[in-house]
């Protein structure tokens, strides 16, 4: 067997409670090593100006549709083409936030999409897992929901 290029920073289990602190939401997500960016489910997105610099607002729900909303602002990061998993292509507005999961807080991008329809409202994708490694017949290996 091959060893690994890199030593991993964690486990993690197929689902995840995370918290993305600077939109004050904790909620379950879904690690998706077939994705490549991650997604957060997003209504209402509406991109604005703020001192000439883009911004974006949104409302997300940390579940289902009777959940309660929570109304982000958030700097807009980019824009960008992604192949949904069903092989349509969209345009996504992406923004750049913290995430923390267990123990470990770092950097991550978020392309906004309406998930409304799928279990999870977020979506972890390969390139936020870089140094994670995903046990797929595990589930909340940092805390329960």
């Amino acid at each position: 067997m091959k060893a690994l290029p890199y030593q991993a920073k964690a486990v993690i289990g197929r689902r995840e409670m995370i918290t993305l602190p600077d939109l004050h939401l904790t909620l379950c997500c879904k690690a998706d090593t077939g994705a490549r960016t991650s997604a957060l489910h997003a209504e209402q997105i509406e991109p604005y100006e703020e001192d000439g610099h883009p911004w974006i607002r949104f409302i997300t729900r940390s579940s289902g549709q009777q959940s309660t909303h929570h109304e982000c602002q958030l700097p807009l990061h980019d824009r960008r083409r992604v192949r949904s998993s069903n092989g349509q292509q969209e345009w996504r507005y992406v923004i750049r936030t913290r995430l923390i999961l267990g123990g470990l807080d770092f950097p991550i991008e978020l392309t906004l999409t309406d998930r409304s329809n799928m279990r999870h409202p977020m979506l972890l994708g390969r390139r936020a897992m870089r140094r994670l490694l995903v046990a797929p017949g595990a589930a909340f290996l940092h805390g329960e929901p």
